[in-house]
């Protein structure tokens, strides 16, 4: 054996700042600093008072001695630029707040802080208080803050949840081709999570303009980054990742101040992400006001170690040390941020008995807590909307064809739209077909992308976030699961909990391969996962005039939409009306593919040929069943109407579905009618399903667990006769 020295041409640095770079910051900078230091840790600390007093419902993840990371971040952040945050992320809104509205070479020691900041710090406490006049309207609180007009996309409470969400805000900016940057704050315990991986991979492959920044305070809760990362230095995760990457003193705004110039210099000359590693430490415990050393995982000796480096003190010391400011200067900009934030508390409470207690008319309207979870509805005004009997001439198309044809229709018309999955700019339309040409003709906007589905699902949905159109394709529905957190912690709650603030037009396609052999862990159907999350809207196009309809409306909604495509209709031939792909079905219609007057047949994707098939076979033995084409199957979508028009008609509904008993929607359904319809059931509701077990591999075992023609005819004829 033989081992040869590999040789490493890693960019990893640490940055260090003297006397000099303070002497060499222009005054009113040092000042303005200042300030946001005193403004930041006056609001952490009024918080923790107003949460004494029960003001604040849920916990208060205080910034403080974290200050000098927004701080010196957001002094040299362009307005135009993004950032997103996490749940410890008061003082970036705060820094971003300042730097946005304070004008060009302001000085606070001169000039009046701008009223517009003033009406706006009342808005962040707000959203913290649960209030109405919050930046969320009181649906986020301390941890989901957002305020698009000064570019704080949102923070969010899921350890790393955030990061693939600004990988795709700064996979906009690139797309786009504007001249801005994300910066993506995260903490120590941030870097453990997979999905920070998946993004920073994806950012180091397709240069995007980001900057990582690790807000290193030592402790992930309780546990030190010692205990959970093997390392003292963070930086060196980026170094695996195409990064560039620095550590720099986080308690130091001047520090901060210089890193960020150098990786903005960095990402226009190399185009390469930065990672900053900023250490910095938590004063009190991970939540509330206590010292960490109450709960014994860090010692008083540890804390007041750190305390010497306060940028609350620190950076002021410094400043009168070096002759910059003096002490008359230092109080009166502790003065001035007191005022401030005494003004923004007496906004949303009143002070009773030396308590303060939140004003009763600014709690949120009850009668309006539904509102927002989804897009009013309005892109939709003006379409018409179209069924088959509505054309007269078509041609043959099959279904995978189709996908690739509406897809590339919806590319030419629209240039935010993009497609990205695995394999998709692969073997001439992907692994199955629907991406054919697509490549070819828009190189740029069909992307590969490693076996990441957390990264890059999240990625799609913060660029959807910043107004483009993603498509995404999961290669089969059980890889949804390894991207759950963004799919429906992110991409299904945002809009919401963002107090209706942002669309979220993502489109997600997923492919169905029951009946294909492949095995337990890629034969799921999907539908009962994404049902469960309220945010989403589910349609199973059973044929190619409907996926070619419901997929331009998907394409057109403002709210994220689930698009199921079963592996047994890819082959499938369907009239498409001739050169036309821009017509449009509505999400939520029904359809009646087969009519009759003894049965209510329920269904949607494949069983929906099936269900015809076994009701054509029970015309001879007298039975007449109605089947209907759900298409739409999201719960709060489903076509009740044309289901109720029909139950009035044959009094007994059978449901079928190929999902496992455990996945499928039949139950929902069922409970819905129930609760609907009662009076109209001349019976129990029946559901045919797939066995509640993995499918297996064997194919007579497979068989075994889906429904067939056989098994289908029968229950429609056992409802039929009320024998159940």
């Amino acid at each position: 054996m033989k081992v040869l020295p590999v040789i490493l041409n890693l960019d990893y640095k640490k940055v260090t700042v003297q006397r000099n770079d303070y002497e060499k910051t222009d005054s009113s900078q040092l000042a303005n600093i200042a300030f946001e230091i005193f403004l930041i840790r006056e609001f952490e600390n009024m918080l923790l008072k107003l949460a004494a007093d029960d003001c604040i419902h849920g916990p208060v993840h205080t910034s403080i001695g974290h200050e000098a990371c927004a701080v010196g971040t957001m002094a040299v952040l362009n307005p135009t630029d993004k950032i997103v945050s996490t749940h410890r992320g008061h003082h970036h809104y705060l820094a971003k707040l300042i730097s946005s509205y304070f004008p060009s070479g302001f000085n606070i020691l001169k000039d009046n802080v701008p009223k517009e900041l003033i009406e706006e710090i009342p808005r962040l406490l707000g959203e913290v208080m649960g209030l109405s006049i919050g930046c969320c309207q009181g649906r986020g609180g301390s941890m989901h803050l957002r305020d698009e007009k000064i570019g704080f996309i949102g923070s969010n409470a899921i350890v790393a949840g955030g990061v693939p969400l600004a990988t795709g805000a700064a996979f906009a900016s690139k797309f786009r081709k504007k001249n801005n940057v994300t910066v993506c704050f995260l903490g120590d315990g941030a870097v453990q999570q997979g999905v920070f991986h998946e993004a920073i991979n994806l950012a180091g492959i397709w240069k995007l303009p980001i900057i990582y920044f690790i807000e290193n305070n030592q402790y992930a809760v309780g546990t030190s980054v010692k205990d959970a990362a093997g390392m003292e230095d963070l930086a060196r995760k980026g170094c695996a990742y195409n990064c560039v990457n620095r550590i720099v003193d986080g308690m130091d705004p001047i520090a901060v101040i210089s890193s960020l110039n150098e990786a903005l210099q960095t990402i226009n000359e190399t185009q390469l992400p930065v990672l900053i590693e900023a250490k910095c430490y938590r004063f009190p415990h991970h939540s509330g006001p206590m010292a960490g050393s109450n709960f014994g995982y860090r010692s008083k000796e540890e804390e007041e170690k750190w305390r010497k480096l306060d940028p609350y003190s620190a950076y002021t010391e410094k400043l009168i040390k070096y002759n910059l400011l003096n002490d008359g200067q230092i109080e009166q900009l502790k003065t001035k941020a007191g005022e401030i934030i005494a003004n923004a508390v007496a906004r949303c409470t009143i002070s009773r008995d030396k308590k303060y207690i939140v004003k009763k008319e600014l709690w949120p309207d009850k009668d309006k807590i539904e509102e927002g979870l989804r897009s009013d509805g309005k892109e939709f005004d003006g379409i018409s909307f179209s069924e088959k009997e509505d054309f007269t001439e078509f041609v043959k198309n099959v279904y995978s064809d189709s996908i690739a044809a509406v897809t590339g229709r919806n590319m030419e018309k629209n240039n935010k739209v993009f497609v990205l999955g695995e394999e998709v700019a692969n073997f001439g339309g992907g692994a199955y077909g629907a991406t054919k040409g697509l490549f070819q003709k828009y190189p740029h906007r069909v992307l590969n992308t490693p076996i990441s589905e957390a990264g890059f699902v999240g990625l799609a949905g913060g660029a959807a976030i910043d107004g483009l159109r993603p498509v995404i394709e999961i290669m089969f529905a059980d890889f949804s699961l390894v991207a759950a957190d963004q799919l429906f912690n992110q991409i299904g709650k945002l809009r919401y909990m963002y107090g209706n603030t942002t669309h979220m037009p993502v489109i997600v396609r997923i492919r169905i391969a029951i009946g294909c052999g492949y095995g337990g862990q890629h034969s799921m159907d999907p539908v009962g996962l994404f049902a469960l999350f309220s945010g989403w809207h589910i349609v199973a196009p059973s044929n190619a005039f409907d996926y070619i309809g419901l997929f331009n409306s998907a394409m057109r909604c403002m709210d994220p939409v689930l698009v199921l495509e079963h592996n047994e209709l890819y082959p499938k031939e369907v009239d498409i009306p001739t050169g036309n792909l821009d017509y449009f079905v509505k999400i939520g219609k029904a359809k009646i593919v087969r009519h009759g007057n003894d049965v209510t047949v329920l269904s949607y994707s494949s069983t929906v040929d099936l269900c015809i098939d076994a009701a054509e076979e029970l015309v001879k033995e007298g039975i007449d069943a109605e089947v209907i084409d759900l298409r739409t199957i999201s719960p709060t979508d489903i076509d009740y109407e044309m289901v109720g028009e029909s139950l009035r008609k044959t009094g007994v509904i059978l449901i079928v579905e190929q999902a496992s008993r455990s996945m499928c929607i039949g139950q929902d359904i069922s409970h819905e009618c129930q609760t609907r319809f009662f009076d109209y059931l001349d019976g129990p509701i029946a559901l045919v399903s797939g066995l509640d077990i993995p499918n297996p591999v064997s194919k007579p075992l497979e068989d075994e667990c889906i429904p067939d023609v056989k098994q289908v005819k029968e229950m429609i004829s056992m409802v039929a006769k009320r024998e159940i």
